[in-house]
């Protein structure tokens, strides 16, 4: 009777301390969580999906149950740089109630949605459906959206943040705001980019070339497949008096159909990463890339992942990115800036206004994200708790799905403790600012 009354008491209160937790591998992944997903209604009219993992009670001791965690992924990634690897489920085996976002354009987030509900409700499709969107539209009507849906589903006045790369880069601006976020956690999220590593500003300065180049090769084909069909059209209206002339030369002449006009709209990064994923598919292409990891890691530390993880990643977790994210993009590492172009909020210059408990993670291996990179927002932050800590061994894709995401998830758990355990007073939040919560008033959801 006794030993029920104790089941029965960490069931009600979860976060109770209990039998020791077990090795994850031993823990049943589906008795974990309860899955489920949530469409979200940007201002400017994307529908954006929310991938929630809603934690379950268990006998050992969760000690952050129910707090609210929103993921937000880097460039060309969607969900599954979270849900690869271990990540989200070390992270329900503490008890957060974690949210994956996708953003737009991104994984369930896709252009082929917007159409289908555009059609569904009889409206018209968002503005910037052909890749027109770039790093603000995540800023100022994704990732408010995103917050203010999560927030509405828990109940919660704040929750907590994780961004990994580009996702947390957009974290450190959203924090500086002082509005919505008990915590933020970044991996592998750079608050000065390019900072310490040469080749990608070489390559950032030459972005604009590369892009005039791809703009020019793009014409000059259709200009020559333009006048081939001036050339045939003409060719057919002078032997329209000789339709058996015509007929024999049909195949000659081709279809009838203008050639449009194709414009450099968005990088192929999903159609490159399945290809590498392909080459990977052969055991010594895997093996020779470890032993050039061991001198240049680059963005991913092979020695850090299965074969397996890494081919799952590379075929599932790669989308286009649109053009103009890739030049903000190279534009914040050639001019040394992080802020928001579209209302000229700088978030650099606003790095000392982030007063919640923050983690800056980053790998050892990492180019992008370095101690240079990284260490101008831990010197001008101002949080009572701020973690600044390298993972030996990694680099940067590794660090959401690789073998350290025990230690990572840990961290994270450890910072929502301490927001649990000393929330932040009104009084301590920097003044809040204009020109992104307005996108948040307006969110609409979507339960599927």
């Amino acid at each position: 009777m006794r030993n029920l009354r104790a089941v029965r008491q960490l069931h009600l209160d979860p976060g109770t301390a209990g039998p020791p937790t077990p090795r994850l591998d031993a823990v049943d992944w589906e008795r974990l969580h309860r899955k489920s997903r949530y469409e979200v209604r940007t201002r400017d009219g994307w529908t954006l999906v929310v991938t929630r993992f809603q934690p379950l009670p268990q006998r050992f001791a969760q000690p952050i149950f129910g707090e609210p965690l929103l993921l937000v992924h880097g460039f060309s990634q969607n969900r599954h740089a979270w849900t690869s690897g271990g990540f989200v489920k070390h992270m329900l085996s503490y008890g957060a109630d974690v949210h994956v976002l996708e953003l737009r354009g991104h994984g369930l987030s896709s252009v082929a949605l917007q159409r289908a509900r555009a059609a569904a409700a009889g409206g018209p499709c968002p503005d910037d459906l052909d890749y027109g969107w770039d790093i603000d539209s995540y800023f100022l009507e994704d990732v408010p959206a995103a917050i203010a849906a999560v927030k509405r589903l828990t109940g919660r006045e704040s929750i907590f943040y994780c961004g990994h790369s580009m996702g947390g880069m957009l974290g450190y601006g959203y924090a500086s705001l002082g509005r919505d976020l008990a915590g933020l956690v970044t991996i592998g999220a750079p608050g000065d980019p390019g900072k310490g590593y040469l080749p990608l500003r070489l390559l950032a300065h030459l972005g604009p070339t590369l892009e005039l180049a791809v703009d020019a090769a793009l014409l000059a084909r259709w200009g020559r497949s333009w006048a081939g069909w001036r050339a045939r059209e003409g060719l057919r209206r002078g032997l329209e008096h000789a339709p058996w002339a015509a007929a024999r030369l049909a195949g000659l002449l081709g279809a009838r159909t203008r050639p449009e006009r194709r414009r450099f709209q968005y990088y192929p990064m999903d159609l490159l990463l399945r290809r590498l994923e392909r080459a990977l598919a052969n055991p010594r292409a895997f093996e020779a890339w470890e032993r050039l990891a061991r001198h240049h890691a680059f963005l991913a530390n092979p020695a850090q992942m299965t074969i397996d993880e890494v081919r799952w990643l590379l075929r599932e977790g790669g989308d286009r990115e649109p053009r103009r994210v890739v030049a903000q993009l190279a534009r914040w590492i050639r001019s040394g800036e992080l802020k928001c172009y579209r209302t000229g909020y700088d978030f650099r210059a606003h790095f000392a206004d982030i007063r919640v408990p923050m983690a800056i993670i980053f790998g050892d291996l990492d180019p992008l994200a370095s101690i240079a990179s990284t260490q101008e927002v831990y010197r001008a932050a101002r949080s009572e708790y701020l973690l600044w800590r390298p993972v030996k061994g990694n680099s940067h894709l590794e660090l959401t799905i690789g073998r350290d995401v025990r230690q990572i998830s840990f961290d994270v758990k450890n910072l929502i403790e301490f927001a649990r355990k000393f929330p932040l007073s009104a009084g301590a939040q920097p003044p809040a600012r204009g020109g992104v919560g307005e996108a948040a008033t307006q969110t609409h959801i979507r339960v599927t």
